[in-house]
């Protein structure tokens, strides 16, 4: 098993910054460098605790749905080797965990959608019967498959705050602020692109559910995030249907009523809710049989839905 980064320590490129996973370089005008590290984050607070290897199981889930679903929307991949825009002695710190990208204008929310009703859903649902203001049929129990995937966008933290979900109308709202600038004589308008990406990531997550659904999982809901080039074009950027950004469930555990078994993070969540704390920083350590078994989900769950193998 390869070792655990929590930190990428790049001196070649100028770090731009550091996300709950994510560290990001420039590399010129026109592209990124990011280092996908092994932090774990759970209800948005970074773990002191790297999970060993995932940031190279994310990056090569993430890579293989880009691939995949690039039919649908272009996606941030320049095709260019992270190796050869570090200096040699840091090609350790990015082979197999990084990424060279496109420089795009990240929207300012998180494109959620959901197929199934669970977590914060769930919560939602129960207080108010609808979820960001989508009306639901009543009577719906938790895990519910619901009558056909929802966009239910939130907004995008600070970190160490949490996301909060937001209607389809502030999402709107929060794209026009945000790209006018960039928009600027391309004839498209924020909320115009806020629409886009509300039918994109709907047709992503349909396209992924299906695939998923014939090696056995359940994708029950996940997170999108996009941006936008200078002529308004919309990319799908960050990760795409990992474990860090989605829920899947084995489908022979399914159980409507229940909350399914999971293949992501939520195991550490789960660990996480009996413990004695506030949900704010510092994080608790992690016992080493929970850092062992979520490191073999994530593993597990890149095996099942590609069938291929982690490279390390």
């Amino acid at each position: 098993m390869t070792q655990s980064l929590f930190e990428s320590t790049i001196k070649s490129l100028p770090l731009l910054g550091r996300g709950k996973v994510r560290d990001i370089y420039a590399i010129d005008a026109d592209k990124l460098l990011i280092v996908t590290s092994d932090r774990l984050s759970a209800f948005d607070v970074i773990l002191p605790d790297p999970i060993p290897g995932k940031g190279k199981v994310l990056t090569q889930m993430a890579s293989f749905w880009f691939d995949k679903l690039s039919h649908i929307l272009p996606n941030q991949l320049t095709g260019i080797d992270p190796e050869t825009v570090v200096a040699a002695n840091e090609r350790d710190q990015v082979r197999g965990r990084a990424l060279v990208v496109k420089r795009l204008q990240p929207l300012p929310i998180e494109a959620v959608v959901r197929g199934y009703l669970i977590g914060s859903g769930w919560k939602d649902y129960q207080d108010t019967g609808a979820v960001c203001g989508i009306k639901l049929p009543a009577g719906l129990k938790l895990a519910a498959k619901l009558p056909e995937p929802i966009f239910t966008p939130a907004t995008k933290a600070e970190q160490g705050d949490h996301d909060e979900n937001i209607s389809f109308e502030q999402a709107q709202t929060n794209c026009s602020a945000v790209l006018s600038s960039v928009l600027y004589g391309t004839g498209k308008s924020g909320s115009a692109i806020a629409t886009q990406t509300r039918d994109a990531a709907i047709a992503l997550y349909t396209a992924a559910a299906d695939y998923a659904a014939t090696r056995g999982i359940i994708i029950a809901d996940t997170k999108f995030e996009f941006g936008v080039d200078a002529s308004g074009t919309l990319h799908l950027i960050d990760e795409a249907l990992t474990p860090d950004s989605s829920r899947f469930w084995p489908a022979d555990g399914y159980c409507e009523g229940s909350n399914p078994p999971s293949y992501d993070k939520q195991f550490v969540r789960d660990h996480l809710e009996t413990l004695d704390w506030n949900k704010t920083a510092p994080g608790p350590t992690l016992p080493a049989d929970v850092i062992a078994r979520t490191q073999a989900k994530y593993v597990e769950a890149y095996e099942l839905l590609t069938g291929l193998k982690v490279v390390y």
